[in-house]
């Protein structure tokens, strides 16, 4: 299946990445760059929880950005959330383009809200664009798509109230988790599922605790992968694929968010190449496959994982992943390619960089004073 087909979802030959930093005028990039994030400890100051906050960015991390940036010859400006967003615009601020990290912190959309509000400026900006951030949040509709574009993905139900719990009809072991989180929140080891009472008490937990509807699929026993995925349309190209791998200690059976945020001493991550791995490279051909179908942008990676045949499957799909130079899984897998935290951004930039010129050219730009 060709992948879905919208105006500002063009392709852009990139730049090999490689391990030597460029300047910015070497692809003719623009030079003042806009950040939008959501900072963890101004939420946590304002009374909201660590669960409440978990996909939420350091300061660390923003200085990452902010550094590799500069080091690439742009001017950079801290914006923050979408209302501070929100406000600089009022105030007429205007920027070249837009790096956009920003999770929302509200409703089922909430990773479209500020692509949403840019795109009404008419101000170009990093990665994917509102329909898909919003499509791809809730997973059980992400995997509806990719599996009418015949890529494979485990079988599932969406669980919306505890009365459809009786109606789930899937072999066990199952695996729960909630249908629009990151970062692991809400996975457990308990979220696989060995029968009927396993699966009436941790869903119905999940559907208490995150108040949203909760994905149950098949459970999947074999190798997990994550590939890391530079560029957009038939530009977009594989930086690196890494296998997880559970240490002891561990919550066992699953990448969850324990075993995420302490990732340095619960996990291994496992460069693993195409070349000498025949499940490595149907993972990246399954991984290539979702992100042109669903229309990813710029930058992310595809998380799969191997059914009982040894075939990856489609599990989900971050098009605005984590960028903690040490922290962050796709960082963390170009490193191990040999692909420095710079050469990263400058990828994801290169990439959303003839978007600019259109941004410039935009009609909603007719209505700023």
């Amino acid at each position: 299946m060709d992948p879905i087909s919208r105006p500002n979802a063009r392709s852009a030959k990139l730049p090999s990445v490689g391990k030597t930093a460029h300047r910015a005028t070497d692809f003719a990039l623009p030079v003042h760059i806009g950040l939008t994030f959501d900072l963890r400890q101004e939420y946590l100051a304002a009374g909201f929880s660590d669960d409440e906050t978990a996909e939420f960015d350091r300061i660390s991390t923003i200085e990452a950005l902010e550094q590799a940036l500069k080091q690439l010859g742009h001017t950079t400006d801290r914006i923050g959330h979408v209302h501070q967003l929100v406000r600089r615009l009022a105030k007429g601020d205007e920027w070249d383009l837009v790096f956009n990290i920003a999770e929302g912190l509200e409703g089922i959309a909430r990773e479209a809200q500020v692509p949403a509000v840019l795109d009404a400026y008419g101000i170009a900006y990093t990665c994917s664009d509102p329909l898909v951030m919003a499509l791809t949040l809730h997973k059980g509709l992400t995997k509806t798509v990719v599996r009418a574009g015949g890529v494979p993905t485990p079988a599932f139900a969406v669980v919306e109230h505890r009365r459809d719990i009786e109606r789930i009809d899937l072999p066990f072991p199952l695996f729960a988790k909630p249908i629009a989180e990151g970062t692991g929140k809400g996975i457990t080891s308990a979220s696989k599922i060995k029968d009927r009472e396993d699966l009436q008490w941790v869903v119905g937990n999940l559907l208490e605790q995150y108040e949203q509807p909760v994905l149950v699929e098949t459970y999947l026993p074999g190798r997990e992968f994550t590939v890391g995925i530079l560029g957009t349309g038939e530009a977009a190209r594989v930086v690196a694929t890494i296998e997880i791998h559970l240490l002891s200690g561990a919550e066992a059976d699953a990448y969850s968010y324990v075993n995420k945020e302490r990732c340095e001493e619960l996990v291994e991550y496992r460069l693993v190449r195409a070349a000498d791995d025949a499940q490595a490279a149907a993972a990246e051909g399954v991984a290539l496959s979702a992100w042109r179908i669903l229309g990813c942008r710029d930058g992310g990676r595809v998380d799969l994982r191997c059914d009982a045949a040894g075939t990856p499957n489609f599990m989900e799909v971050n098009p605005l992943a984590g960028l903690h130079p040490e922290h962050s899984d796709l960082p963390i897998l170009a490193a191990k390619a040999g692909v420095s935290y710079v050469e990263l951004i400058r990828g994801i930039v290169a990439s959303a960089q003839p978007r600019v010129a259109l941004a410039k050219k935009s009609k909603a730009r007719r209505f700023r004073s």
